[in-house]
């Protein structure tokens, strides 16, 4: 049967069957492109994240090369509209795929070497660079690309001149890729089995490239050679294109910063990195429909209502977790939502298809630039996910069409008023001796709450008026970060790994004031100022505690010959409060910024003056620098690394723990620090020990309810040794036990199912 295909200003009078599979052809194969693009992304960054210690912010920082290798690809898909004919556009696309396909198997590039914890920020993007550059940004191109062929290929056709549906289809591809990687890809699959079946989707890819330029040859080689091109229509004004840009960048930034938020007490696992990323995408698919399924009214009500509570409840940690991370992740969706609509509002004739997309790609990387580059310099705190989430107010209908109100003036000054009375109220409780003795600080959060309350319903009835709506927001967000910041902050800082923050509260008990060191919600160490309790361990190195009782166990032990010590994790360096003259101890540690503050005696002199002689530091991922210890020479060692309280899990897989085993002397010990508030990572390490054959004890110890606020925390910790010989002091203890067996599957390199540990946490604790 021949084929026809309708040429520019041709009826629509009839629609082969050749002409309904070529839009069927053009839409699977940009489906997928798009899942190969972004089943890539947390494959990649999976493989790159073991390197620079787990940190959420190479995420972040991965999602700046994503989002610019995504802006060149459409740069060349625009650039590429310059050839006139489409025989040559699909030619030059092919040779670029095959040149790419070099790249394949995917893997991370070391050429560059071992990262500098000083400067990671530069190694992580040159090494996507080298490792995924060409595949990923050529991949990238597909869907500008493939739609403006598709306007070209269907011009005269209904379906030609929105080629807009086709994003959509792309969008949706992404989409439910990036929902299947942590359902089924990372749980069934192990990384080189990922990139294996990567690969196999690219050749798929190209084939489907190949045969849709075949499609198109044989129907009409003269429409393949010289394709009339769409009419061209005015140019978009410099001014829209600032209004697009900014449109786009505020879901991006909003995207990493919501991210971050969830994954500071988690992990930095794709699980977490692909919810926000895939709503992101879901949003898309409904701005750009013909009919969308949430209109743009609907958007602006609901944004308005969970913006809005979001703001107020932002700052404070203590809520429960799951209901917490739906709040986030629903007001991230109808924000991204709300502008992506709003984009789609303003999109410009299908000839300005290739421009429209480089706009967005713009604004993605200036949105991710912002949070990842830009942010951790200029703030001290992670400022930028409630200011964006504010300022994105601005892009609610401004109501210009109409005179303002009383009643809303009203309601505007009300909102100020009732989110400056709870900080007033707090300082004043402070500096007043009378107040302080009516008022405690949780009765002022929970009265705070209550103003907020009422702040954020004025807030929601201005929703109409972008400009009090988002001052409103401004002012409630401030105070609401006042009074949930807890302590009176001597200092924060901020590094690509984390933010530090140090305070001096007051316990009567251990004499006055404590410094404690903060590392985003989670306290890291504890030092009271007092003389008499300065170099007493506290928190989870307190003497009562596992890795107190292990530490004092094995210099009883080791007596007249020393304990050689190494310690994963440096916090306030209390473990250094132990250290006598015969001992050694090293602090493997990753952020540069934590040796300073736990170095520097005006917060903590653990180290400086607690030691009896030199503490050494050796600054990097402790499964690269370990590496160059030498085998055999420890005594003890604590895995004790956290950023927050999340867990890299590398540190926790079999041949880590196998490396750490090899470090220690035939009766050494290992202490793996398990405590944590949302993962279950006890049977991982569990069942590592079982994997490797070695002997473990396990023990779960409360904090004494008389013990000062500081002196002690209740701890989890699982002992392991190469040999019986080094568990048998601690065999006799009571306090130490084992667990019963556990069909939990060990995480490896290659295998580490995080989500399965949150979905087991939530199961015991409910």
């Amino acid at each position: 049967m021949s084929e026809t295909v309708l040429h520019p200003g041709a009826p629509a009078s009839g629609t082969p069957r050749g002409d309904r599979l070529t839009p069927l052809l053009f839409a699977g194969t940009i489906f997928t492109s798009a899942a190969l693009v972004f089943v890539v992304q947390p494959m990649v960054t999976k493989l790159v994240l073991p390197m620079l210690g787990g940190s959420p912010s190479v995420w972040n920082t991965a999602m700046v090369f994503f989002q610019t290798a995504l802006l060149v690809g459409y740069a060349y898909a625009h650039a590429l509209q310059r050839l006139k004919s489409l025989r040559a556009q699909l030619g030059v696309h092919l040779a670029l795929l095959a040149l790419a396909a070099l790249f394949l198997p995917l893997q991370i590039n070391g050429l560059l070497g071992d990262p500098d914890p000083a400067a990671p920020i530069g190694w992580l993007l040159a090494t996507l660079v080298l490792s995924v550059g060409a595949p990923f940004a050529v991949l990238s191109a597909t869907a500008p690309l493939l739609q403006a062929w598709f306007a070209r290929v269907r011009a005269g056709h209904a379906d030609g001149q929105n080629p807009y549906v086709l994003y959509a289809a792309s969008n949706l591809g992404s989409f439910l890729a990036l929902l299947a990687y942590p359902i089924v890809v990372e749980p069934l699959l192990t990384l080189s089995g990922q990139r294996a079946a990567w690969s196999g989707g690219y050749a798929l890819f190209v084939a489907l490239v190949i045969a849709l330029a075949a499609v198109t040859w044989r129907r009409d080689p003269g429409l393949a050679l010289e394709a009339a091109p769409v009419a061209r229509t005015p140019a978009i004004p410099w001014a829209e294109k600032g209004k697009m840009i900014l449109l786009a960048a505020a879901p991006s930034s909003l995207m990493l910063g919501v991210t971050q938020h969830l994954s500071t007490d988690v992990a930095s696992a794709p699980f977490l990195w692909v919810v926000p990323l895939a709503l992101y995408l879901l949003t898309f698919v409904i701005a750009f429909q013909a009919r969308p399924w949430i209109p743009l009214w609907a958007t602006f009500l609901l944004q308005g209502a969970f913006a809005s509570a979001c703001i107020v409840l932002l700052p404070f940690r203590n809520g429960d977790w799951l209901a917490m991370f739906a709040l986030h992740l629903i007001t991230f969706f109808l924000t991204a939502l709300m502008c992506h609509q709003v984009l789609a509002a303003r999109r410009p004739p299908p000839d300005r298809l290739t421009e429209f997309f480089l706009l967005l790609s713009i604004g993605g990387v200036a949105g991710g630039v912002f949070n990842a580059l830009i942010a951790p310099v200029v703030f001290n705190m992670v400022w930028e996910y409630p200011l964006v989430l504010v300022l994105i107010g601005l892009a609610r209908p401004w109501g210009l069409d109409r005179p303002v109100h009383r009643a809303e003036i009203a309601l505007f000054l009300a909102g100020i008023l009732l989110a400056l009375v709870p900080p007033i109220g707090l300082e004043v409780m402070r500096f007043e001796p009378e107040f302080r003795a009516l008022f405690t600080l949780e009765s002022i959060l929970r009265t705070s709450q209550m103003f907020f309350l009422a702040v954020a319903i004025c807030a929601f009835l201005l929703r109409n008026r972008a400009i009090f709506f988002t001052i409103v927001l401004a002012v409630l967000a401030m105070s609401a970060h006042h009074i949930a910041r807890g302590y009176a902050w001597d200092l924060s800082d901020r590094s690509f790994f984390g933010v530090m923050r140090v305070a001096s509260p007051i316990d009567d008990r251990l004499g006055g004031r404590v410094h404690v060191l903060m590392h985003g919600t989670t306290l890291h160490g504890a030092q009271p100022v007092d003389p008499r309790f300065a170099c007493m361990p506290t928190l989870y190195y307190a003497p009562s505690t596992p890795l107190g009782q292990v530490m004092q166990g094995l210099q009883l032990r080791n007596e007249g010959r020393g304990v050689n010590v190494g310690v994963v994790g440096q916090g306030a360096g209390a473990m250094a409060g132990y250290k006598r003259a015969e001992d050694s101890l090293t602090f493997f540690e990753i952020d540069p910024m934590v040796d300073r503050l736990s170095r520097d005696p005006q917060w903590f002199t653990f180290i400086s003056d607690c030691a009896d002689g030199p503490v050494r530091t050796v600054l990097g991922d402790a499964r690269l620098t370990m590496a160059d210890e030498a085998a055999g020479t420890y005594d003890y060692l604590v895995i004790d690394a956290f950023s927050s309280d999340a867990v890299p899990s590398h540190l926790l897989t079999v041949e880590a723990v196998s490396a750490y085993l090899k470090l220690l002397k035939p009766d050494g010990v290992l202490l793996l620090h398990l405590s944590n508030r949302n993962l279950d990572i006890t049977q991982p390490a569990q069942a590592a020990a079982a994997a490797l054959g070695v002997p473990y004890l396990h023990q779960i110890y409360a904090e004494a309810a008389t013990a000062p606020d500081m002196a002690e925390a209740s701890t989890e910790a699982m002992l392991l040794s190469p040999t019986e010989a080094g568990l048998a002091r601690f065999r006799a203890d009571r306090r130490w036990g084992t667990l019963p067996e556990t069909e939990v599957k060990p995480w490896t390199d290659d295998y580490v199912n995080l989500f399965g540990s949150l979905w087991r946490h939530f199961q015991g604790r409910s």
